[in-house]
């Protein structure tokens, strides 16, 4: 019997809502305590300015200094996910890869739009390690980290996939949750063919609900993605947001949660080690871990029993009803999880 088609459209803040009131959040990757009280500021002092169309000069200039590029290779989008809409509309590949397991919007969006999409399946058993690409593909798209493996791929491996001739899409929305960002592409401009790194202020700065991410790219693709937005697509407080997480303390501030985070992420591998029907592959370097283990649907809606929230992994193309994603917190979140992990397994 053919499986079932993942749901590409499911996400984590889904797990919270269904009759989630009161779960301890592990199901959506964004940072505990934000935005902080600064950014919390900022914002709230652009309320007065809301009367005024939206300026991108100031945000575009920031993130263009912060990754040393030129403004015009800059784009500011409602979100990350609005960047896979719009390459999805102006794009006409003949040959598409999306590169899974990974955050499932782009293949959503290229489907959307009419395109045929061709999967390239990473393996669990060498850690999701990058390959099996073919050299036909003039569109490639990928994630690194990635979202859900939390695998982070060599930037050399990454670059290697760019050539004439192909559109290779580097989704790095998690890249400012690893210390150094390492492996990023955001600043590499000389690759061949036409690279284009996604990255969202979501996920270290809590900034879902406000909608702004942003693409850097090739200037003449990006003038074509920018043409295909709507008029002023980025709301003032968005905007606002942008030039200030781009900015020399803020750095300094998600680099201090990066290297926290890390320690954090220490803390709960060594603790699901401990479980001896609980595996991870390779090794997570994200705001998340992936695990596999027997039973996982029964032992995610157990947890919910017992107050936590998980992420499903069956509507990532590649894994299976095995699967669940879980979110790196705090050490006492994650001592409390992990005792609720055992109370769950102890009983199945």
């Amino acid at each position: 019997m053919t499986a079932p088609e993942p749901d590409l459209r499911h996400h984590g803040d889904a797990e919270v809502r269904a009759d989630g009131l009161g779960l301890v959040d592990l199901a959506v990757n964004v940072r505990t305590g934000t935005p902080p009280t600064w950014l919390r500021e900022r914002l709230a002092a652009t309320l007065g300015d809301l009367a005024a169309y939206p300026d991108q000069g100031a945000a575009r200039a920031a993130v263009a200094a912060r990754h040393a590029r030129p403004v015009g290779e800059v784009l500011l989008t409602s979100g990350a996910a609005e960047a896979f809409v719009l390459l999805a509309r102006v794009l006409t590949p003949r040959h598409i890869v999306v590169v899974h397991p990974q955050f499932t919007e782009p293949e959503a969006a290229l489907r959307d739009a009419g395109h045929r999409v061709h999967r390239v399946l990473l393996s669990p058993g060498d850690g999701f390690r990058l390959g099996g690409v073919p050299e036909e593909a003039d569109l490639v798209v990928l994630g690194n980290p990635t979202n859900p493996t939390s695998v982070l791929h060599p930037a050399e491996a990454v670059a290697a996939l760019a050539r004439p001739g192909r559109t290779l899409v580097v989704d790095e929305a998690f890249m400012d949750t690893v210390p150094g960002e390492r492996e990023s592409l955001a600043s590499v401009r000389d690759l061949p063919g036409r690279v284009v790194v996604l990255r969202s202020l979501t996920k270290t700065w809590g900034l879902a609900g406000l909608r702004i991410g942003y693409a850097l790219g090739p200037a003449p693709l990006i003038a074509e993605l920018g043409a295909a937005q709507p008029l002023w697509p980025v709301s003032t407080p968005a905007l606002v947001a942008a030039e200030a997480c781009s900015g020399a303390a803020a750095l300094a501030e998600a680099e201090r949660a990066a290297a926290e985070l890390a320690l954090w992420r220490e803390h709960l591998v060594k603790g699901l080690a401990a479980f001896d029907s609980v595996r991870l592959y390779g090794e997570p370097a994200a705001s998340f871990v992936l695990v596999r283990l027997p039973e996982a649907a029964a032992v995610r809606r157990r947890l919910r029993e017992h107050g936590f929230a998980v992420r499903r992994g069956d509507t990532f193309p590649g894994l299976g009803e095995e699967w669940l994603r879980i979110a790196v917190r705090d050490e006492e979140t994650t001592d409390r999880f992990l005792d609720a992990l055992g109370a769950v397994l102890g009983s199945a």
